[in-house]
């Protein structure tokens, strides 16, 4: 009788033990599949997120302006510099400028220096108003010194990053439905692993939409406002006498900072005597 129930023990052991690596190998062939696969429905890119914040008059406005955002996603960026007469009525027309246009200052910084102001101000403004935005500055502030207007299409780039994120949220259900049916420990360590390196990239990748969308539907403008304290008569409308009074001050000025940089040469001043009075003293002694 014992050496019957010796097999028989034996027997139900080894079958215990291949019940729970056949469900082990089980999960780890569900993984496999899962990481391994390489194609996945195409995911239709999402529409811009930043478009909900938008008025509806302004994204019925017209079909280009749609497509415009949607569809090409144009970035577009500028640069100017504008000579002006006077830095606080530039300003107030700035100001105006920025109302009619729905547009709003994101940075703003003054320096006032001896020779001349500037005023640099980053501007964003909706895609749709930023040429007449442009127009305005160059027709009615100042005089446009420089200008330079760029535009970037990223559709491509948006487009990929889509329907990447589209997979990884695939990818992602996938691990959580596994995750309720993981035996083990060690599994569910290991797809909790997944899922967490999951979630942070689609957070990277839902933030760069975000961004995408932002740059797209607010173009940015640098506008440099700069006026020349240093007047000349090829610039200056004012008249004779007041042009007269500066080339004084600036003689005056240019006559102290000379006198100033001899003084600074004091030290050379007082070492010439002394190396003359010295050498006089050698010369005497070898005559005599």
């Amino acid at each position: 009788m014992k050496k019957l129930i010796v097999p028989l023990l034996c027997l139900f052991l080894i079958n215990c033990n291949k019940s729970k690596n056949s469900s082990h190998l089980e999960l780890k062939a569900d993984l496999s599949e899962i990481i391994q696969e390489d194609k996945i429905a195409s995911v239709a890119p999402p529409n811009a997120i930043s478009e909900k914040l938008l008025p509806d008059n302004q994204t019925s406005q017209n079909k280009f302006s749609k497509i415009d955002t949607i569809s090409k996603k144009i970035i577009k960026n500028g640069d100017m510099r504008i000579q002006v007469g006077d830095i606080k009525k530039a300003q107030q027309q700035i100001n105006s400028i920025l109302k009619n246009n729905n547009a709003y200052i994101q940075k703003e910084e003054f320096q006032n220096t001896d020779i001349d102001e500037n005023l640099d101000i980053t501007i964003r403004v909706p895609h749709h108003n930023f040429d007449a935005l442009v127009n305005s500055f160059s027709n009615g502030v100042g005089s446009v010194l420089s200008k330079n207007i760029s535009s970037n299409d990223v559709m491509e780039e948006y487009t990929d990053i889509s329907i990447k994120l589209g997979n990884k949220k695939i990818y992602l259900e996938k691990y959580r439905d596994m995750l309720k049916s993981a035996k083990t420990t060690k599994d569910m360590l290991e797809i909790q692993e997944n899922i967490r390196a999951l979630e942070d990239e689609i957070d990277i990748a839902e933030g760069r939409l975000r961004f995408i969308d932002d740059r797209v539907n607010y173009s940015t403008l640098n506008l440099n406002i700069y006026k020349e304290k240093i007047r000349s008569s090829a610039t200056s409308k004012i008249g004779f006498g007041s042009r007269f009074g500066d080339s004084v001050t600036e003689g005056w000025n240019s006559f102290v900072e000379f006198l100033l940089g001899i003084i600074s040469f004091w030290p050379f001043l007082l070492l010439i005597p002394i190396v003359t009075i010295f050498w006089k003293k050698w010369r005497n002694r070898r005559k005599k």
